[in-house]
């Protein structure tokens, strides 16, 4: 038997690109860009070509930060630049995705005034300190509200791709393979060498096919990232 593992590319981001309707993360999804390079390019306002590894490195720090809410002085310490190069480059971000802006912005108002989010699937999140007078435990709330959405989401996500991938293999009597567990945003399968080229096949149109379900239709595509190996470092 061997190993295949299987995770979403780039997940969070576009569940974030998807709900904020940001036209220009979308496009380039739908295109196969590399979407770091991208952000790279409209930040340091530079042909997408001439992007180099530090620059695509500083542009990854913000669009995984935006995600979870990140301030000027958390990006500042996690890619080594001033406070106000970061501040900088964040504004120059929600020039360039302006849709993004807005979604933090509305999803906090919302907060504020019902004391929850929902994610794509409609399932609550809670925040009741959103409106503390102190300002520390309000603004972890603001960006736990802006995450919840996208992270509450991809979760879903994955666990939708479960339980397709379950019953499909329930469905498909023959076979011997199964999977084994979930690691964050990744599947692992023990799998029969003489299966491997269909539990691949299963396992990428079950977990694509999550895009279009009874709770939400994705306006971008899922893509899978799947590779096979006789262990879990070999798969990576």
């Amino acid at each position: 038997n061997v190993l295949i593992s299987a995770d979403y590319n780039q997940i969070e981001m576009r569940i974030l690109a998807d709900l904020a309707d940001v036209k220009e993360l979308k496009k380039a999804f739908k295109n196969n860009e590399d979407i770091h390079s991208l952000t790279a390019s409209q930040i340091f306002n530079i042909d997408i070509k001439k992007v180099d590894k530090d620059q695509r490195r500083k542009a990854k720090a913000i669009n995984f930060g935006i995600i979870y809410g990140i301030s000027q002085y958390g990006l500042a310490k996690q890619i080594n630049v001033s406070n106000y190069e970061a501040e900088e480059f964040l504004n120059a971000y929600f020039a360039k995705f302006p849709e993004i802006k807005i979604y933090m912005d509305n999803t906090i108002k919302f907060c504020r005034k019902s004391g929850y989010v929902n994610n794509i699937f409609g399932r609550r999140s809670h925040f009741n300190s959103i409106n503390d007078k102190n300002f520390n435990v309000r603004n972890f709330q603001e960006r736990a509200a802006i995450n919840a959405p996208i992270q509450g989401s991809a979760s879903e996500i994955m666990r939708l791709a479960m339980i397709r991938i379950d019953k499909k293999l329930e469905e498909e009597k023959s076979i011997k393979s199964k999977m084994l567990l979930q690691i964050h945003d990744e599947l692992i399968f023990e799998v029969k060498k003489s299966e491997i080229k269909k539990m691949m096949k299963i396992i990428k149109d079950e977990m694509i096919s999550v895009a279009n379900s009874d709770y939400h239709s994705f306006s971008i595509p899922l893509t899978v990232d799947i590779n096979s190996g006789n262990n879990w470092g070999e798969l990576h």
